[in-house]
């Protein structure tokens, strides 16, 4: 007992010295983080500093990781990155903490009567192999599945696709980027005839106004907040922040406009209105550069099982389109969404002012919305409409959440209807994969199969039988969740989860395959920005860890096609790169050479001539417009569109049974799930559990103070949570807020999968509660 109480005085007294030997070196050191638990003294000059994208948020942040024995030590911004210019959020610099986890997962993992057996990862490729041939074998190609992340590199998201669409043949391939980024994605189709923005962050140094389209950045997208302070400070630019509650954004903001859920689309279009009404039009361009179409209306929501739904688009002129907005006045809709008719109009006179240069930004808001294509559509029309795009300054910039959900899921095409080039209902398209993945064209199915909302129901009802969870936690993250934990766990499922810690997700597992982490191993992320950033492996994974690439490289060749996947391991990441490369050999998307990106932070793609191409779309920088000033290319006609569409309600509003709005969300501290940034302990600690923010009325009206359990339940489950008033944020009366980082506490399991029906994005912003005091 007293050799214990010894022995633990002497680990504490230990730990407290490399503390203050970390805390030493961080203020002699001031811009680098020595977060490493394990670091006994301050690092002297042996460390190697080398350069890597950010493991966490879209933004992109370049960082410098310092690398002493074989291990990550320290961690700043790199002053060489244009995306962050030398600084890092809270998480960027404890990022490298995330890979030090106690209960890092090193071996694979095999279930086994109920319980997990170690096994060497040569067997459980094996098994994994063998269970998806007999799973084929058994109940067709389309019975096996893969769902990735925004979080794969570029290499694993294209090994993945390889495998399953041009090999196996199945386009049962998902990322769990549907469920933040899919309505960004169709707004651009729609809109532009291709994806991705037009613009980048240099447009922060230009920009007189922004306008955060229900976009917390002072929170989720730090860094580019500080940016717009920044302009805000040295050039007097203005921030409004247009959003549903009062968070830290608000109250930077030099203007903070709330509006009730589901009206951003009635507010859009009073915008237009009143830019067509004070003749604030920019004549010229819509007549050189636009045209107006209008689609389906009274589209549904997509809570049924099997639900379909396509679009079916219709030219109309301008007039018919002024008519439209007759119905979107100022004052009409003041009693929609409770945006005063002065407001309206102030935010429109930002827009419509010439001498006024706008940028429009906005991430999960928008996105996670019944009608999100639509908003989506409403901003740029907003946009079109004055002219204000593709220039430096004039920009609709839609940010993402994951530091690869442009670069792999978006371009390399890992949703079910994509390619790497183009889409598989093209022919031409599966030509050119088939060719270049030396796989029968007939192997490539021409029609998508299941998005991830269905392709869970499917897990459910049975027609998935096999499904690949890689670098994502949908058993924290999935909407309505209940529903689809309880299918995993059916007869006659078989999943397979590969991940760095025990999260829910592998709880359900039949299979759990260890993962080298980030800069365990080589890849490339794509930011929101177009950019692709490489990053060389820097220290050894833990265990028999490996990356997601080679994992599905090994099962691809135990399947039977090593020809398809005859890569090197020692150059294999070079080698898939450079395949990929070959869909983008053209003006309007060619990816940079590996030799570029290993020599500086990135570059933005279109790059050509030796250059990335900063604004799209605009002769002046975009060497791919052949017509005119401005070049939609995208589009058949070279013509943008702007949209026709109405305010719709939500799937779910609050009534007499359930009387408040449930809004979720993230938090500064933790990378969505949290299960890595919840293993750093600062982090943790500074944010250690998730909570309820209710407005300070509603509260003292039911009797509730700070951290009072409180009960929610909607018409899919009940959850207790401490309630949270007039802390960090605060909602309107009627609405409550929870964020979804806590895996003890699963918000999802009272949401509603309800979907925008061109995207098939779930709204994870807008369902029914109640509340009482627990």
């Amino acid at each position: 007992m007293i050799f214990n109480e010894l022995s633990n005085r002497r680990t504490f007294l230990r730990r407290m010295a490399k503390l203050s030997a970390m805390a030493a070196a961080t203020a002699m050191f001031p811009g680098i983080m020595f977060p490493n638990e394990q670091l006994a003294a301050i690092p002297n000059g042996s460390i190697d500093w080398k350069k890597a994208p950010c493991r966490f948020c879209g933004v992109g942040c370049g960082v410098l990781v310092g690398i002493q024995q074989g291990k990550a030590v320290a961690v700043k911004g790199d002053p060489k990155s244009s995306v962050n210019k030398g600084l890092c959020c809270v998480k960027g610099y404890h990022s490298i903490m995330a890979l030090y986890g106690a209960d890092r997962l090193t071996k694979p993992l095999v279930k086994e009567n109920g319980k997990y057996v170690e096994k060497t990862m040569d067997e459980a490729l094996q098994l994994i192999a063998e269970k998806m041939k007999e799973t084929i074998k058994d109940y067709g190609k389309d019975s096996v599945s893969i769902y990735g992340s925004g979080q794969w590199t570029i290499p694993d998201g294209y090994v993945a696709s390889k495998l399953f669409k041009g090999c196996i043949g199945t386009n049962n391939v998902e990322a769990n980027a549907r469920l933040c980024m899919a309505s960004a994605v169709t707004g651009f189709m729609s809109s532009f005839g291709i994806d991705e923005p037009m613009g980048c962050y240099e447009d922060i140094d230009h920009a007189n106004v922004f306008v955060l389209w229900g976009n917390n950045m002072a929170e989720m997208h730090p860094v580019l907040f500080s940016r717009l302070l920044d302009q805000r400070m040295n050039r007097g630019s203005k921030i409004v922040d247009f959003a549903t509650r009062t968070t830290r954004t608000s109250t930077a903001a030099d203007k903070s406009i709330m509006f009730k859920p589901q009206t951003d689309l009635a507010v859009a279009n009073s915008i237009c209105y009143e830019i067509v009404n004070n003749g604030w039009v920019n004549e010229r361009f819509i007549e050189n550069h636009c045209n107006f179409s209008k689609g389906l209306t009274n589209i549904g929501y997509g809570m049924e099982d099997k639900y379909s739904f396509q679009d079916k688009p219709e030219m109309i002129d301008f007039d018919t389109y002024k008519e439209f907005l007759k119905d979107y006045s100022p004052e009409k809709v003041e009693k929609i969404s409770g945006v005063s008719a002065r407001d309206i109009k102030y935010m429109a006179s930002l827009y419509g002012d010439p001498n006024v240069k706008v940028m429009s930004l906005w991430c999960m808001g928008a996105n996670q919305h019944t009608r999100g294509t639509w908003i989506n559509n409403l901003i740029y029309n907003i946009h079109l409409l004055t002219g204000k795009i593709s220039s430096p300054g004039n920009s609709p910039f839609s940010l993402t959440g994951q530091p690869s959900a442009c670069g792999t899921v978006r371009e390399v095409g890992t949703l079910t209807h994509k390619l790497p080039h183009g889409v598989v209902m093209n022919e031409e398209h599966r030509k050119e994969a088939a060719k270049i993945w030396d796989v029968p064209i007939n192997n490539i199915d021409p029609k998508p199969s299941y998005h991830t909302v269905e392709m869970f129901r499917a897990l459910d009802r049975g027609e998935i039988r096999f499904m690949w969870i890689q670098v994502t936690n949908p058993m924290v993250t999935m909407p309505k969740l209940k529903r689809y934990r309880d299918a995993a766990k059916k007869e006659g499922r078989f999943i397979v989860v590969s991940d760095i810690y025990p999260t829910p997700t592998t709880d359900i597992a039949d299979v759990i395959l260890p993962s080298a982490c980030w800069i365990e191993r080589e890849g490339m992320y794509g930011n929101s920005e177009r950019r692709t950033q490489y990053f060389e492996q820097m220290i050894e994974p833990p265990g028999q860890a490996i990356s997601d690439t080679w994992q599905i490289v090994e099962v691809a060749r135990r399947m039977g096609f090593g020809k398809q996947f005859a890569y090197k391991k020692e150059t294999h990441i070079e080698e898939i790169y450079n395949e990929y490369r070959r869909f983008h050999d053209n003006k309007k998307h060619n990816m940079a050479p590996l030799e570029v990106l290993k020599s500086q932070p990135g570059a933005m793609w279109p790059y050509v001539d030796g250059k990335s191409t900063k604004w799209r779309f605009n002769a002046a920088y975009d060497p791919a417009c052949t017509q005119g000033e401005f070049d939609f290319y995208g589009k058949p006609d070279h013509r943008a569109v702007i949209w026709q569409r109405p305010y719709e309600q939500a799937a779910e509003e609050p009534d007499a049974d359930y009387p408040f709005w449930l809004n979720t969300g993230r938090v500064i501290e933790h990378w969505h799930t949290g299960s890595m940034t919840r293993r750093i302990p600062v982090l943790h600690k500074a944010m250690p559990q998730a909570y309820v923010e209710l407005n300070p009325e509603d509260a003292m009206k039911m009797g509730i103070q700070n951290g009072d359990p409180v009960k929610l339940t909607s018409r899919r489950g009940d959850i207790i949570l401490p309630a949270s008033i007039n802390e960090r944020g605060m909602p309107v009366r009627g609405q409550v807020f929870v964020p979804f980082f806590d895996e003890g506490m699963l918000i999802n399991e009272i949401t509603l999968d309800a979907f925008c029906p061109i995207s098939k994005q779930p709204d994870y912003k807008k369902c029914a509660v109640k509340i009482t005091k627990a």
